[in-house]
C-alpha cells in the first residue's frame, strides 16, 4: 500500500485508468466477434456492414493507446482476408 499522498492518488487513478481501458478493450473484441459471426452466417452483405463497423473501432482503440497498431492491424487484415475469401465463394 503506497505511503505517500501523490502515490496513493495514483493508485487512485491506476485503477480507474484500468477499468476505463477494459471497457474499451471489450468494445473492439465485441465489434471483432460481431464482425466473425456475420463472417461465419455467410451473407456478405451482412458480413462487409459489421466488418466496416470494426474497423473505425479498431483503429480509435490505437489511437487511444488501447492496443498497439501491429496488433490492431492484424485484426483488420484478418477480418479483411475473410471478408474477400467469403466474396470470391459468393461469386
Amino acid at each position: 500500500m503506497a505511503n505517500i499522498k501523490s502515490a496513493e492518488k495514483r493508485a487512485r487513478q491506476a485503477v480507474e485508468r484500468r477499468a476505463h481501458n477494459m471497457t474499451l478493450r471489450s468494445k473492439m473484441r465485441t465489434a471483432i466477434k460481431k464482425a466473425r459471426g456475420a463472417l461465419e452466417e455467410g451473407e456478405y452483405a451482412s458480413a462487409q456492414g459489421a466488418v466496416r463497423a470494426a474497423v473505425p473501432v479498431i483503429d480509435s482503440m490505437v489511437n487511444k493507446g488501447i492496443v498497439h497498431r501491429s496488433t490492431a492491424a492484424r485484426h483488420k487484415s484478418r477480418l479483411s482476408a475473410l471478408l474477400k475469401a467469403l466474396q470470391a465463394k459468393k461469386a
